[in-house]
């Protein structure tokens, strides 16, 4: 039976450090966008921070996402 991408990437995060890392940061700018997009308004500097953190957030996932489709070959 294939692993569905949550069963994979719940195993990545037990066995590889790297990808658990990845996998947490990712979880954190997630709650931090969340927390942007809740505030009326954003100064200039609060979005700049929030595109940094989409970026910081996208290259983690892109990371993932090659380390999943290794795994899966």
């Amino acid at each position: 039976m294939a692993e569905t991408d949550q069963d994979l990437t719940q195993r990545l995060s037990e066995e590889n450090p790297r990808f658990r890392k990845l996998y947490e940061e990712h979880m954190l700018f997630e709650k931090k966008l969340q927390e942007y997009e809740g505030m009326a308004y954003l100064s200039e500097e609060a979005d700049l921070e929030r595109k940094k953190v989409q970026k910081l957030k996208l290259a983690g996932k892109d990371e993932m996402e090659s380390m999943l489709r290794d795994f899966r070959q």
